[in-house]
């Protein structure tokens, strides 16, 4: 989606991964990544493998120093929210240029990883933990 905000544009794009949503904006800038309000550095706890997952899609096309990235995230942990913004992210690049659709689709990142927790049920202890059986 294609936004104006005080004259600046705005292209965004909105990623989901089990319980975690995520709304991503890019702005065209000097290429800082701020989610929640707080560096993306500090909120992804300076982890170089979450922080290695969001910016995939923009490092795959090289516009690393190129946009802005904003982004509004809620829902689950760390691990769903970093794969939230990769898809959000890829998203929001397709709206800038439908070109980076081909390169984005061929390394797979406009998937949608639909796998989350499965569901208890009764008479198990988990989703398929069953208690122990005892013959006698």
């Amino acid at each position: 989606m294609l936004t104006s905000y005080h004259h600046r544009i705005i292209y965004s794009g909105t990623g989901r991964r089990k319980t975690s949503v995520a709304r991503v904006n890019l702005i065209p800038g000097s290429g800082k990544l701020i989610i929640n309000g707080l560096p993306g550095e500090s909120y992804l706890q300076f982890s170089p493998n979450y922080l290695r997952v969001s910016c995939l899609p923009i490092d795959i096309l090289g516009l690393n120093k190129e946009y802005d990235i904003y982004v509004k995230t809620k829902g689950g942990g760390l691990t769903g929210q970093a794969d939230a913004i990769k898809l959000g992210l890829a998203r929001a690049l397709c709206n800038i240029n439908p070109e980076n659709r081909i390169t984005l689709k061929s390394e797979g990142l406009l998937k949608r990883d639909a796998r989350s927790k499965e569901r208890k049920k009764y008479g198990l202890r988990k989703a398929r933990k069953a208690p122990q059986y005892s013959k006698r």
